[in-house]
C-alpha cells in the first residue's frame, strides 16, 4: 500500500497539476497574448477582420459534386467547393472518416488543384487516400483557417458535405 502510494502520489499531485496548466495553458496564451498586441494589435485587428469575414460569408460556403476514383490500392477524392468570396488560405478543406476506428481521428488536408471555370469563388480540391475503407466512409469538410487562431477554440465552424 505505501509503495503504491509513494509511486502514484506524484501522478496525482496539485503541483504536477498547475505545474502542467502553466506549461500547457497560461504560458502559451501568455504568449499568443503577446504576439496579438504587438505592434498595435496589428495581428489582433487581422483575426477579427477575419472573423468578420467568416461572419459575412461563411453561410453561403457549399459544396458541389464529389467524385471518387479507385485506382490500384488509392482512392482519390475530388470535391468542387463554393467559397463565397472566401480565400482559398481563409480556410482549410478536408477529408475525414465519418466512422471512427482505433485511435485519434484522421483529418486529410485536401489540396485546391484548381479554380472552377466559369464559377466565381469556386475550387476543386482533392486529396488521396488508401483504399482499405468504403469510400462512403469519407466525408469532405471545411474549417476556418488563420495562421494566428486556434481553432476550433476560436472559432468552430464547420462546413460538413452531405
Amino acid at each position: 500500500m505505501r509503495e503504491s502510494m509513494a509511486h502514484l502520489t506524484p501522478r496525482f499531485s496539485a503541483n504536477r497539476s498547475v505545474r502542467e496548466y502553466t506549461e500547457q495553458q497560461y504560458l502559451p496564451a501568455a504568449s499568443a497574448y503577446r504576439e496579438r498586441a504587438a505592434n498595435k494589435g496589428s495581428v489582433g485587428r487581422r483575426m477579427i477582420d477575419w472573423k468578420h469575414r467568416l461572419d459575412e460569408k461563411w453561410t453561403a460556403l457549399h459544396f458541389g459534386d464529389l467524385k471518387v476514383l479507385t485506382k490500384d490500392d488509392q482512392r482519390l477524392y475530388e470535391v468542387q467547393v463554393y467559397l463565397n468570396d472566401l480565400a482559398p488560405m481563409e480556410v482549410r478543406v478536408e477529408l475525414t472518416p465519418t466512422v471512427s476506428v482505433g485511435s485519434a481521428p484522421i483529418r486529410q488536408e485536401m489540396k485546391c488543384l484548381h479554380p472552377l471555370i466559369g464559377a466565381s469563388g469556386g475550387y476543386v480540391y482533392g486529396a488521396t487516400v488508401a483504399a482499405i475503407r468504403p469510400h462512403t466512409d469519407y466525408t469532405p469538410r471545411v474549417v476556418p483557417r488563420h495562421d494566428d487562431a486556434k481553432v476550433p477554440l476560436e472559432d468552430a465552424r464547420i462546413l460538413w458535405q452531405r
